[in-house]
């Protein structure tokens, strides 16, 4: 998952309110259940020490949200008075409304209320060009349009050898326009940086601008059996069964990308004939890796028991330590204890680390299960010379 987005909250330092609240009631009591949500979120931040101002942004937040079925939550982040970041939420918080106040903002439930399945680009295509929209976390938008040539297009049914010709050239036109799309999908692909291909609509089409992608691209193309390029009133079963197979193709991409993530993390855990490892796993290890920007990619455990652990965090995202004693991990500042969870996804997304959600999907036939050891866990940008011991607090230097 790319977390990218959650640069705001981690750029101001704290402390922070992080709120997940539920706004999928539609039954005639909703305003008030609503309205009593709010206030056991005010009560919940109150009794945890956050100041008034921050309590009272929360407060009017929530309140002002709009409640749907359609959108089942809405995590907030706020601080110094103000609400910094409220993204929407896939799945409504379990057991009501969620608060915490604390030095450093809460994310790990991001990791499995938000929509983390992959941006797809899904291209409606016919003979003449396509269509581009855009599915992902943060809903569909339009991507543009690809326009090829648009004569000669249409065939004759006449042999003789002047029409055979035009036919030739038509077909000619269907080639040239399938090679147009097949590059500049190519390149809405990587501006974009959606990491599935859907390609709807005109069979023939479709299959001459796949055969026409760059092998890169390929392997994450899917052609849908449903869709055209201008639905109309007549096409909704077919825009519903494209939708299916739109998550559909989302859904397979992330099982793909879990199982190889957790198929390279089991490898990267036995160390080499020098003694190298190209993972690491537990505390002591991560915070040595956060501290030295070796993570690339982060591996929760929703479950794991590591997620709670103290830490000792500065104001900066590798300034995090096991112990408060270790000043020189941590700068010129005075440390704080935060979860070892939130310290981790600060980390990750100050340095560009992917973050992958390893809770059920870890748990899939073929795939490591129970792994990581106590829930966190990480494959390095750069092998080094193995875990350090528990409780250890010193840096490995990169070999």
């Amino acid at each position: 998952m790319e977390l990218g987005f959650l640069s705001p909250i981690f750029d101001r330092p704290g402390p922070w309110a992080s709120v997940y609240f539920d706004t999928s009631w539609t039954t005639e009591d909703a305003a008030a259940r609503h309205e009593l949500a709010a206030r056991e979120v005010h009560d919940l931040l109150k009794s945890q020490g956050a100041d008034e101002r921050t309590r009272k942004a929360v407060y009017d937040a929530l309140l002002a949200l709009p409640r749907s079925s359609a959108s089942p939550g809405r995590a907030l982040f706020a601080t110094a008075g103000e609400v910094v970041l409220d993204p929407a939420l896939a799945r409504a918080p379990s057991g009501g409304p969620h608060a915490t106040w604390g030095p450093l903002p809460h994310t790990t439930p991001l990791l499995e209320l938000t929509d983390t399945a992959p941006t797809c680009l899904l291209a409606r295509i016919d003979r003449t060009g396509a269509d581009l929209e855009l599915r992902g976390p943060f809903g569909r938008r339009e991507a543009g349009q690809i326009q090829g040539d648009d004569w000669p297009l249409h065939r004759t049914p006449n042999a003789d050898w002047s029409e055979r010709r035009f036919q030739n050239s038509v077909e000619n036109t269907w080639e040239h326009n399938a090679g147009l799309i097949a590059e500049n999908l190519r390149t809405r692909q990587a501006e974009t940086g959606a990491e599935v291909l859907v390609l709807a609509g005109d069979t023939r089409e479709c299959h001459a601008v796949h055969d026409r992608l760059a092998p890169e691209f390929r392997g994450t193309a899917v052609i849908a059996e449903h869709g055209v390029r201008a639905p109309g009133r007549n096409a909704a079963a077919g825009e519903e069964k494209l939708e299916k197979e739109v998550e559909a193709a989302r859904a397979s991409y992330t099982h793909r990308h879990v199982a190889e993530a957790m198929e390279r993390f089991q490898a990267g855990r036995v160390p080499t004939d020098d003694g190298r490892v190209g993972a690491a796993e537990g505390v002591p290890a991560l915070v040595d890796a956060a501290r030295e920007h070796r993570i690339s990619t982060l591996l929760v455990r929703p479950d794991g028991p590591d997620l709670h652990r103290e830490v000792w965090v500065g104001d900066e995202p590798d300034q995090v330590a096991v112990r408060r004693t270790d000043v020189q991990y941590l700068g010129e500042t005075r440390p704080v204890s935060a979860r070892a969870d939130d310290a981790l996804l600060r980390s990750a997304v100050a340095t560009g680390a992917e973050v992958i959600s390893v809770g059920p999907l870890a748990e899939e036939p073929g795939t490591p299960g129970g792994l990581p050891v106590g829930g966190l866990g990480a494959l390095l940008r750069w092998p080094y010379g193995g875990p350090p011991a528990e409780g250890s607090t010193g840096g490995s230097a990169p070999s």
